[in-house]
């Protein structure tokens, strides 16, 4: 048995410790505390450093990494989701792509991140995600506004994702991309699908934008001509009023599995609907503000109890996946303590996907996936100081190698 000796100790579920240890065996936490270790145990002093779990990123595109730096910034949503359609629509190597995808699992590891919820049309990243050090659900993502035969193009999903290897840390689920994009039949379909398995999760992108409230209240708008240009536009559809989150409830498909995507159109009422199906609410601010999509209301996520969790989004409309600095864009929308928002990025995002046995907090019997942040000596707010923004080379994985 191993015990890392730190300055704090961030349980999650509990207060920070100060001067806390945390001890290892197998792979597993067996005990966390402050004072005296556990007797008979190896000790490692790992110095004036904040020991927590590995952080969760909840929604991102690890297969359009690629698109880094080749999407302009936007001062409205359709002027960024045009120029991402073409690139993808392009000719793409390959082998840039699986390179991209390579460097952005890296990057995730080096940032702190133990898990992520990444979304894939093509199951690209499932390979190289179970070859990684990260856990993952890769949501299948479905992009279907116009079908004959919505329980074919569903089961035709669910066949590809059961065609993939069994592994431990790494699982495939189905997603629908956004209410103006897939079919009501295919929503419904996606949602049976989903109450077969009861480990499935299911991410939706959800009151992203004004022309999507639009577009889903009155039929018109950007989204129908986008929809129409593509060859895409059902001419049978109607346009069902009201919001978007109204709409996918009409479907039955809000639950406690699912993760709704960004919510920055999202009214009080919205929010309420969400807290009382237990949907979690993951936000995504850096990548709302570079969209043009808008600024997300964080605060009112929170006071309404919805579950939120957090996520980078994909590199066509982020920086970085960094989920500290995301950590630290979040703080500057809400006035909520630092541990709910430290919650959100841990524990809250490892529950909605599914996690929650093994990352999100530091407790017995679970994963001892977890990192050290460098701490200044004279920082006394802990909690604070790891929601001000953290660079990657103040982060550390703790290591039962380290002996």
């Amino acid at each position: 048995m191993i015990t890392f000796c730190a300055r704090w100790v961030l349980p999650i579920a509990a207060p920070p410790i100060r001067d806390g240890w945390v001890a290892f065996d197998g792979g597993r936490i067996v005990a966390v505390g402050a004072g005296s270790p556990p007797a008979g145990s190896k000790r490692v002093d790992a110095g004036s450093v904040a020991v927590m779990p590995g952080l969760v990123n909840a929604h991102t595109h690890l297969e359009l990494s690629y698109l880094r730096d080749r999407v302009p910034r936007a001062s409205d949503f359709m002027s960024w989701v045009r120029p991402v359609i073409a690139l993808q629509r392009g000719r793409s190597d390959p082998k840039e792509i699986v390179a991209a995808i390579g460097a952005a699992i890296d990057e995730s590891v080096r940032c702190g991140t133990a898990a992520v919820g990444d979304i894939s049309n093509t199951l690209a990243t499932f390979a190289p995600l179970s070859e990684s050090p990260l856990a993952a659900v890769v949501f299948h993502e479905l992009i279907r506004f116009n079908t004959d035969d919505p329980d074919g193009v569903v089961a035709q999903a669910q066949r590809a994702i059961d065609a993939l290897p069994a592994t431990r840390t790494v699982r495939a689920s189905l997603a629908a991309h956004a209410p103006y994009s897939v079919a009501p039949l295919v929503l419904r379909a996606i949602k049976a699908a989903s109450v077969a398995d009861p480990r499935m999760r299911c991410s939706v992108h959800l009151s992203e934008s004004a022309e999507e409230v639009e577009f889903i209240r009155q039929g018109t708008g950007p989204w129908r001509a986008l929809l129409e240009e593509l060859g895409a536009w059902n001419q049978s559809w109607a346009p069902p009023g009201g919001s978007p989150v109204e709409y996918l409830e009409a479907c039955g498909f809000l639950d406690d599995r699912v993760l709704a995507v960004h919510g920055v159109q999202m009214s009080r009422a919205d929010l309420e609907h969400l807290a009382a199906r237990g949907v979690t609410l993951v936000t995504c601010p850096r990548s709302n503000t570079y969209t043009g999509a808008g600024t997300p209301p964080v605060e009112d996520f929170y006071a309404a109890g919805v579950r939120v969790a957090i996520g980078t989004d994909s590199l066509a409309s982020s920086p970085d996946l960094n989920m500290f600095a995301e950590l630290n864009a979040v703080r500057a929308l809400a006035s909520v303590p630092a541990a709910r928002l430290l919650d959100s990025a841990t524990r809250q995002g490892a529950r909605a996907l599914g996690f929650d046995q093994d990352f999100g907090t530091i407790e017995p019997g679970k994963s001892a996936r977890l990192i050290a942040v460098e701490i200044p000596g004279h920082v006394e707010d802990v909690e604070e100081y790891l929601v001000s923004g953290i660079e990657p080379d103040r982060v550390r994985w703790l290591e039962q190698s380290e002996i």
